[in-house]
């Protein structure tokens, strides 16, 4: 068991599997040592977050569904690289927020994205750079989206 199956399972953590994509595109690409997961919304085949933050979604729980899309996100990249995934480090994450028109709190939504994949690489591995935007909708409703960069050794 590599290092990060084994952090997962000290946080009781079970990664969803990769989500196929819902529309013309691939759910990752790799180039060179750096990989690029496509958006990841806040929607497995267990768990559903959609509605707009602001509106009839809390803060608490957007930054829940920004941390289903960190699930997605590193299940993705466990579908990417394998066992590579234990050399992986977070160069940068972007955050959407399916928000109302003046919710002013984008970056403490998306902070459930961030905090995760800290949590699971380790705070050398799982800083990152980020960006985090309110928009007027996402796909099927999701509260949030989030797409990664990763470098893989």
């Amino acid at each position: 068991m590599g290092r990060i199956e084994e952090r997962l399972k000290e946080l009781g953590i079970a990664l969803p599997e990769a989500p196929k994509p819902a529309a013309n595109y691939v759910p990752y690409r790799i180039s060179g040592n750096q990989v690029f997961i496509a958006g990841q919304v806040s929607i497995t085949a267990e768990r559903s977050i959609v509605g707009k933050l602001g509106g009839d979604l809390a803060v608490e729980e957007g930054y829940e569904a920004a941390r289903l899309c960190g699930l997605n996100i590193l299940a993705q990249l466990r579908a990417a690289v394998g066992d590579r995934i234990d050399g992986a480090c977070a160069v940068k994450l972007g955050g959407f927020v399916n928000a109302v028109p003046d919710f002013t709190q984008p970056p403490q939504v998306v902070n459930g994205a961030s905090d995760l994949i800290v949590e699971i690489l380790g705070a050398d591995n799982g800083a990152h750079a980020r960006f985090a935007v309110a928009v007027a909708s996402l796909p099927s409703g999701a509260a949030v989206e989030v797409d990664a960069v990763f470098e893989v050794a």
